[in-house]
């Protein structure tokens, strides 16, 4: 069984609540979650169960339920889950759980819309595809997805582009501060600044684009890719989006 590993406590209470990280990292999923007795697949169902029990449908539950799939519930399980807890934890709870669920199993609706490639690319990543990038569809050169990774403090939004797709150049403006963070978590993509060579991007990899920069981002031609955007705060931001990405200036890249 897969060894599960968890900084989570460390990272956000470490200094502030130093003995209930060391309980959260260490024993809750350093012994318990590695204990074999049960396998990964059945707890995660339980705690999803137990979460639904007590109405908790935030962050934590999305994680949990990310970590589901990861341990092999599939789309049709899941949804028989959520169902069967209904009746026991309340219409309202299985409401709010399968608004995470379905972001969660994109790539299983994938399949279903006959996108087994997106589907197969789907199941590498840790964040969801998402839905088709409707409202920005315009300023990309191909077909993308977007999903909401966190709404609140820090936006972030999980940015998924088909093979060959892009985004038109476009800039980040602020008064003050601003721009915009990237950080790639699948496939193998590009960015680029008017007037410099292009960057590879691949899982892992940071970008940190200053407000003011002309720049395109996008999919290599063999490979779909994702990144996570996130905002810079700042003061009086905007965006413009210009031209698109012409096929000579894309060929050069790759």
């Amino acid at each position: 069984m897969a060894q599960i590993k968890q900084t989570a406590g460390r990272d956000q209470l470490g200094a502030f609540a130093p003995e209930f990280a060391h309980f959260n990292d260490d024993v809750l999923f350093g012994e318990n979650w590695n204990n074999q007795d049960i396998d990964l697949k059945t707890r995660s169902i339980i705690v999803i169960s137990v979460f639904m029990g007590r109405g908790l449908v935030d962050d934590s539950l999305k994680y949990h339920l990310q970590t589901a799939k990861q341990n092999g519930v599939t789309k049709k399980e899941i949804v028989a889950i959520i169902t069967h807890a209904a009746f026991y934890a309340g219409w309202p709870v299985a409401w709010a759980v399968f608004n995470l669920a379905k972001t969660i199993w994109t790539g299983d609706e994938a399949v279903a819309t006959g996108d087994a490639t997106l589907a197969e690319y789907a199941k590498t990543l840790f964040f969801p595809v998402g839905q088709p990038n409707d409202a920005y569809a315009k300023y990309f050169s191909g077909k993308s997805w977007l999903a909401p990774v966190s709404t609140a403090q820090v936006p972030v939004f999980n940015v998924t582009f088909e093979p060959g797709c892009r985004n038109n150049w476009h800039v980040h403006h602020a008064t003050t501060g601003g721009g915009q963070m990237l950080i790639g978590v699948g496939g193998r993509g590009f960015y680029q600044e008017e007037g410099k060579d292009p960057v590879e991007i691949r899982p892992g990899t940071v970008i940190n684009i200053p407000a003011g920069v002309k720049h395109w981002h996008g999919a290599a031609p063999d490979s779909y890719f994702s990144h996570l955007a996130i905002p810079v705060p700042g003061e009086e931001t905007s965006d413009e989006w210009l031209e698109p990405v012409s096929e000579e200036e894309y060929k050069r890249v790759w």
